[in-house]
């Protein structure tokens, strides 16, 4: 027994090692059966190629792609035909999902530049020519500012003014398209800005009164910078050359006795009067009646001031 006792246990050992080989294979094998399983997916409602904002939705704009259920964004759409006649505010490019945030309320149902006006704000047409709308460059989506120069009324004095009249302002459309089309730049005659009220007044006087200018902003670029506006001499002296400092160097100055003769005495202040003293007071005299009979008569006697 004792010379088959390391046969037994090398026995057991195999044993063991297959009943957990098998074991294993069946763990792995029924994983792998679960990850080959279809995961559960829902169909979603897609552009079929790039719309542009102001686009009344049609059937032909719109297909279905699965999307996975587990993985589903909110906001989109399963039936195409939900989203017939619905007007996109925002553009969509090809096979990019058509989420609710992008479409104008339900109750609008036609396309254009009114549809994607801001609530509380108005579109206004500038005129503009191939300097004014910066060669071309200038689309819809983009943000500009407006310059004007203007002419103040002072009389016969010709003094213009060019100054920064509105910030960042969106571009509705250029010409009469709400998206470019081609990678090419085009000149257009026209240029829809969206602006508030206010801003619509100061754009209406600045386009009768002067000269319009746009300005193309970075889309990152949102700051706003108050400026005091420039005329023409601070246009021309600016880039200038600061003032030299003259230095004055002081030379010794002699001058000849005849010139000190000829010189003037100088003024000597007047002289004011002083009052005279008052004349002393003289010492009281001294009275004695005379009397000569019936007749009787005073006679004055001056007291003589005695010396100190």
């Amino acid at each position: 027994m004792g010379k088959y006792k390391s046969f037994i246990v090398l026995g057991v050992a195999v044993i063991i090692a297959l009943v957990t080989s098998v074991l294993i294979y069946n763990t792995l094998q029924r994983k792998a059966q679960k990850a080959e399983a279809p995961l559960p997916t829902q169909p979603v409602a897609v552009a079929a190629g790039d719309l542009a904002w102001g686009t009344a939705l049609s059937k032909g704009m719109i297909k279905t792609v699965p999307y996975l259920k587990d993985n589903l964004p909110q906001g989109t759409f399963s039936d195409p035909v939900s989203l017939v006649g619905r007007v996109l505010v925002f553009p969509v490019k090809a096979n990019e999902p058509i989420f609710e945030s992008r479409l104008a309320p339900t109750n609008i149902t036609t396309g254009g530049v009114a549809a994607v006006i801001s609530p509380k704000k108005r579109a206004v047409a500038v005129r503009v020519d191939p300097v004014i709308g910066v060669a071309g460059f200038i689309n819809a989506g983009n943000r500009v500012d407006v310059l004007v120069t203007i002419t103040p009324d002072r009389g016969s004095i010709s003094n213009p003014v060019t100054k920064i009249v509105l910030e960042n302002i969106l571009v509705l459309a250029a010409g009469p398209e709400v998206e470019k089309k081609g990678k090419e730049p085009t000149n257009v005659n026209v240029i829809t800005l969206e602006v508030t009220p206010d801003e619509a007044q100061k754009l209406a006087l600045s386009a009768t009164e002067g000269k319009l200018q746009l300005a193309l902003r970075n889309f990152s670029d949102t700051e706003d910078i108050r400026t005091q506006g420039t005329t023409i001499p601070i246009l021309l002296a600016s880039y200038s050359p600061p003032p030299e400092k003259k230095v004055v160097t002081r030379r010794p100055v002699f001058k000849s006795k005849k010139v000190e003769e000829a010189k003037p005495a100088p003024e000597k202040p007047p002289v004011l009067p002083v009052a005279a003293p008052a004349p002393p007071e003289k010492p009281p005299a001294y009275v004695v009646e005379l009397i000569k009979g019936s007749k009787v008569t005073e006679v004055k006697f001056e007291r003589e001031e005695k010396s100190r």
